[in-house]
């Protein structure tokens, strides 16, 4: 049992990962929580805390941050305060330790996808971490567990744990189960590949309302296919911050309410041990997720993400290394957008766990990572196997795709880089003439009228991490193109970038941005653009005096903003920097 596992790996633990005074088990568990709990010049602290319903004898203890993105209106995040509730409750039974539950906001990218709402789905990440790192400081918590479920909460929420470095790890809110329509899977992303068959005709508007009812399970949990949230999850759990099978554990299983009954004794052997994310965390790592997530063909934002992760613990990581990687890691899963099946098909024929002992026998990541349970990655996953079923995951022998969807380009249009996302069914080269766009709703508009056609290169910009600003998502653009059965036949580049459901032959993060006097803003319709994966090109074909004499006339579009997107866009990073702020 995975819980009997956990009270034993004391035993095991590194001695990098004790505190440089200490050869045995750490006996000060409330040592920042006791500045306002001990210090008798901290009366007023207590008697606030008194009024919460702690007791004399529970101010000695450990006190938990039980950290959770929960919100009614989003099924990604909607069963979370459940999921925090077990939490607190098993942390409670231990007589050392106190839960306190603490709530972060979330942003739906299904939600605001296509509206102004969208602006504020990245930008939520940083107010994520923010605000763990101020409840945690603020309140002098010990220790934490966090509770993301949407894609923006888990990095948010692993940047904040990284910030604050105390005895903290992550349970994700789990993936949702498919839905079921005429006897056929479905999922968000279904729902938004319907407006682009209704536009060809090929269902009725009653039809896409019946079929709309019955994508999104009832139960919760994110978004189903190797989407953002799940790709992250999957990058947690080889980070190590996770426990074994977390991110494939599904939302309202058997298995998410043992995680959640076990938080006790994990956080307790953090505690103890003083295990730290940074402690934890290693460039190896970093190049073990990327690995994972490109085996699986994962969404690219998780570029952005694994960037500001490494960026905000101190180890060194690039563009290039997701290139490198990608060019020598298969891909094996199965996975939508591009593939067929859904993390609920990996849960039921073994989970994350036994995927990840596969790679590492496989020789593709490094098993010997250390861990929140204080051992290895390898011996977390010892004895996971994957029941074989070759639909949803290949072998290494006989992959997908001899190599992964992520590729890093340059050229005069990205003279930084940007991410295609290239699952191979597309082509490796695509040519072809410019049809220009400052928002993706001048584009579905163009849709409609019929203007876009075979061959040509979509131009959507204005939409980088200034320029949007928050850089948002093109899955409604990509959607309504497969829909309208475009896909592969079209190029889309953007500065934006894309959800982990979009698919087609796309090119993001296109770095400069528009905002920032990048190329792509002075792209005119017409245009030839070239595309070239398999050398690494993104070029615009204009004469080097048409282009000078384009930058010297150019007026930037500026849009005038206030509120926190003004305040976003002046410190935000590029997206080859991960979009820190």
């Amino acid at each position: 049992m995975l819980f009997k596992r956990i009270n034993t790996i004391n035993k095991k633990i590194p001695r990098r990962f004790l505190s440089t005074s200490q050869s045995q088990k750490n006996k000060d568990l409330n040592k920042y929580s006791k500045q306002i709990t001990q210090d008798k010049s901290q009366g007023a602290s207590q008697a606030m805390l008194y009024a919460t319903g702690m007791k004399l004898n529970d101010f000695s203890k450990s006190q938990i941050c039980v950290f959770s993105n929960w919100f009614d209106s989003n099924p990604c995040n909607m069963h979370l305060k459940k999921l925090q509730d077990k939490v607190k409750n098993s942390i409670n039974r231990n007589q050392e330790m106190i839960g306190l539950r603490v709530n972060s906001i979330g942003v739906s990218d299904g939600i605001s996808m296509g509206t102004q709402g969208m602006k504020y789905s990245l930008p939520s990440r940083e107010i994520i971490a923010d605000s763990y790192e101020s409840t945690m400081i603020g309140h002098s918590y010990d220790a934490s567990i966090t509770i993301p479920g949407c894609d923006k909460n888990i990095p948010g929420a692993l940047i904040g744990m990284i910030r604050v470095n105390r005895p903290s790890f992550m349970i994700y809110g789990g993936t949702i189960q498919p839905g079921n329509h005429k006897g056929c899977d479905v999922d968000i992303v279904t729902a938004f590949q319907s407006y682009g068959r209704f536009l060809k005709n090929e269902i009725s508007d009653n039809e896409r309302v019946e079929l709309l009812s019955k994508c999104c399970h009832p139960d919760g949990g994110a978004c189903g296919g190797m989407y953002t949230a799940n790709t992250m999850a999957l990058a947690c759990e080889v980070l190590g911050v996770t426990l074994p099978n977390s991110s494939s554990n599904l939302a309202n299983s058997v298995e998410k309410e043992r995680e959640c009954n076990q938080a006790s004794g994990t956080m307790m052997n953090l505690l103890e041990n003083n295990i730290l994310p940074k402690s934890i965390l290693s460039r190896e790592s970093f190049l073990n997720a990327i690995k994972a997530i490109v085996s699986v063909g994962g969404s690219t934002n998780a570029v952005i993400h694994l960037l500001a992760i490494a960026r905000t613990a101190e180890i060194h990581l690039t563009l290039d290394d997701f290139e490198s990687i990608s060019r020598k890691t298969p891909i094996i899963g199965n996975f939508k957008p591009s593939g067929e099946f859904l993390m609920n098909d990996l849960y039921k024929i073994g989970g994350s766990s036994s995927l990840i002992n596969y790679l590492i026998n496989k020789n593709i990541i490094n098993g010997e990572c250390y861990t929140i349970t204080g051992k290895t990655l390898g011996e977390n996953v010892e004895g996971s196997y994957l029941k074989y079923n070759h639909n949803v995951v290949s072998s290494v022998e006989n992959p997908i795709k001899e190599s992964g969807n992520i590729r890093i380009l340059y050229g005069n249009l990205a003279e930084d880089g940007c991410v295609a996302k290239i699952s191979g069914k597309e082509g490796n080269y695509f040519k072809g003439p410019a049809k220009v766009f400052d928002s993706e709703n001048d584009m579905i508009t163009a849709l409609k009228q019929n203007v876009i056609e075979e061959g040509d290169v979509i131009c959507i910009r204005y939409q980088g991490p200034k320029g949007g600003p928050g850089m948002p998502e093109m899955l409604k653009p990509t959607s309504a193109l497969v829909g309208y059965g475009l896909e592969g036949k079209v190029a889309l580049i953007t500065d934006g970038r894309f959800s982990g459901g979009s698919c087609g032959f796309i090119i993001g993060h296109i770095t400069p941005e528009a905002y920032s006097g990048g190329l792509i803003g002075i792209i005119e319709n017409g245009d030839i653009i070239s595309i070239d994966i398999q050398k690494n090109l993104i070029n615009l074909n204009v004469k080097s005096t048409q282009i000078k004499n384009r930058i010297k006339h150019r007026n930037l579009k500026q849009e005038k903003l206030t509120g926190y997107l003004d305040k976003y866009r002046k410190l935000v990073d590029t997206a080859t920097n991960g979009c820190i702020c």
